[in-house]
């Protein structure tokens, strides 16, 4: 993200969904404000699923670290586009991240999850629907016990992959950043800082967005003024 100036203020975020920016501004929000949009927390500029993983984090993060998200909101601007594989990546990536610190019973839920969205990448690409890819298998091989769990789980049968984007997959989102933020670890506010930087670089090179996004600093500080209570 680049400003015209290096910003001297930053919004204040908040959790939850707001009427108008004098009852609060979250990060999908502001988001919509300065793409020129209603204030809504769904706004259009934004894949959906990429949004839902944003609202998720803003309100997981504790209120110190939720301020470190402020520089991010101008870089979902644009990030859009119809390829259905995009909501299985971003849900993949993130169960995946659950999965190496979540509690053993979320590590259930995790395995699952991951193992779901291969099948629908897989159904997606024209794989064999066994197909697994190291990446996941490696993450898999270090909780075993979720694992066989899963596996025994899934011969039960998947649902539609036609309401994986609208259903399956912000459940998969909203289930790991909760599974991170409850994680016994030093830092799971960096973790979750850290998931959404990444689906945010990845949706950039998936949808071939290679401008770098800027925000003239009149409009960075306009926002700012919405947020001062």
């Amino acid at each position: 993200m680049a400003l015209i100036d290096a910003p001297d203020a930053m919004p204040v975020l908040s959790a939850g969904k707001h009427r108008n920016p004098r009852k609060g501004a979250c990060f999908m929000e502001l988001a919509s404000y300065l793409a020129g949009e209603r204030w809504s927390d769904h706004p259009q500029c934004t894949h959906p699923l990429l949004a839902t993983l944003a609202r998720n984090v803003n309100d997981r993060v504790s209120t110190d670290a939720r301020q470190r998200l402020a520089l991010l909101i101008p870089d979902v601007i644009g990030l859009n586009g119809d390829d259905p594989r995009v909501d299985a990546w971003l849900a993949l990536d993130a169960s995946r991240a659950a999965l190496q610190v979540a509690s053993a019973e979320m590590q259930r839920v995790m395995a699952v999850s991951a193992l779901r969205c291969e099948r629908v990448l897989d159904e997606l690409e024209g794989r064999s629907l066994d197909y697994v890819s190291p990446s996941t298998l490696h993450v898999l091989a270090q909780v075993p016990d979720a694992t066989r769990w899963a596996r025994r789980f899934s011969q039960m049968g998947w649902g539609s992959a036609g309401s994986f984007g609208r259903r399956g997959a912000p459940a998969i989102v909203h289930s790991a950043v909760v599974g991170i933020g409850n994680a016994c670890v030093d830092d799971p506010d960096s973790l979750l800082i850290d998931l959404l930087t990444r689906a945010i670089t990845n949706c950039r090179l998936w949808f071939g967005t290679d401008d770098e996004a800027s925000v003239p600093a009149a409009q960075w500080q306009a926002m700012c003024e919405l947020t001062q209570r």
